[in-house]
């Protein structure tokens, strides 16, 4: 299933941000190989073809000058039971910021990691590192250069894109021929932070966008299934667009989902496919749903990240699940037809309102 050239990112792909269900990502530190077969061998039953899967930086690398070999291995490991299974990969390093939780780099000081030489040659050694054992992986998607960077650490504009575009360059030259991508979160789309929304549009080969209904505010603008809401991966998916000034841009929605805690449990799977059918239409290709599996409670997370997934944490698959794995057979045998019209992006202050006035012109 390997994607070897951006030339092949053309086509209908689905899968899911990988939640482990044997202690989250602090598997990294207590890993057990088994525990994640058997999660995966249930990934493989929603006919997923690839998982987005967290590093967590300051485990990966504790030292600037030190990247744990212990951890490339595991990787490694999970690189080849991901194969087994038909699953591609993508690998988000950079993680500061991850299901609520902050991981902080525990060298570098207030020092900012866009700007700081400290944390450029860090971050040179490992990508590099990580690349290494990467490469030689026939299911290595591409990298994610981190989950959300702009949520944990903000930036001025400047900062960010020049940043954005060094690492760019830094992943391309280590792992030619993947597909590389910044997951940002919704921010850097609705009002001016960190990246601007013309490079986030332009320099990946692929759009990565985060739509989330709860955290953008759709929610507030009408019910789980009106256009605000069920319509918001297709309103981001345009707006990206856009953004790139090319109708046929590739745009993955990279994460999107629900919590029973925003709708009524039933109604999930139907705003699943609202979501992906409107996001098809607007020419969105690649779907990555938040997340795999539901969490185990024991690992006291805020209430709403329990039960996200589409398995349950006992290796169920649930109604949504269900949902999911029969779009995704529909759909990954038809062949994409980008939208020939492009609208301009929006004008005028880089506001939420004015985004949202812009979005819901799209959406209704």
């Amino acid at each position: 299933m390997l994607v070897k050239t951006v030339t092949d990112i053309h086509r209908f792909r689905f899968g899911v941000n990988y939640t482990p269900t044997r202690h989250w990502y602090y598997c990294w530190n207590d890993f057990e190989a088994d525990s994640i077969r058997r999660d995966l061998d249930t990934v493989a039953g929603l006919h997923a073809d690839h998982i987005r899967l967290q590093l967590i930086w300051p485990w990966f690398q504790p030292n600037p000058e030190w990247v744990s070999p212990a951890h490339l291995e595991r990787l490694r490991q999970v690189m080849a039971i991901a194969a087994e299974r038909g699953l591609d990969v993508c690998v988000a390093a950079l993680n500061g910021w991850l299901s609520g939780y902050a991981f902080q780099p525990p060298f570098g000081g207030k020092e900012s990691i866009y700007t700081s030489p400290l944390f450029r040659a860090a971050q040179e050694r490992y990508f590099t590192e990580l690349a290494g054992v990467l490469q030689t992986q026939p299911n290595f998607l591409g990298f994610d250069l981190g989950n959300e960077m702009n949520y944990y650490w903000p930036a001025p504009r400047a900062e960010g894109d020049a940043w954005m575009g060094w690492a760019m360059d830094l992943v391309e030259r280590l792992a030619p021929g993947r597909v590389h991508v910044n997951g940002v979160d919704h921010a850097p789309w609705f009002w001016d932070t960190t990246f601007s929304p013309s490079l986030l549009a332009s320099r990946p080969p692929v759009v990565a966008i985060h739509a989330w209904c709860e955290f953008t505010g759709a929610l507030q603008r009408g019910g789980p299934l009106d256009p605000p809401s069920a319509g918001l991966c297709a309103g981001m998916t345009s707006l990206a667009k856009a953004h790139a000034g090319d109708a046929a841009k590739p745009v993955w929605i990279q994460e999107f989902g629900a919590s029973p805690e925003w709708m009524p449990a039933e109604i999930i799977p139907d705003f699943l496919e609202h979501s992906i059918r409107r996001a098809i239409g607007a020419g969105a290709t690649w779907f990555t749903w938040w997340c795999s599996h539901d969490l185990d409670r024991r690992m006291q997370f805020v209430p709403l990240e329990y039960e996200l997934g589409l398995i349950t944490h006992e290796q169920q698959i649930k109604p949504q699940g269900r949902r999911f794995r029969q779009l995704a057979d529909e759909w990954r045998k038809q062949t994409p037809v980008m939208p020939t019209a492009l609208d301009a992006p929006p004008t005028g202050e880089h506001t939420n309102e004015n985004t949202w006035n812009w979005l819901q012109g799209q959406t209704n």
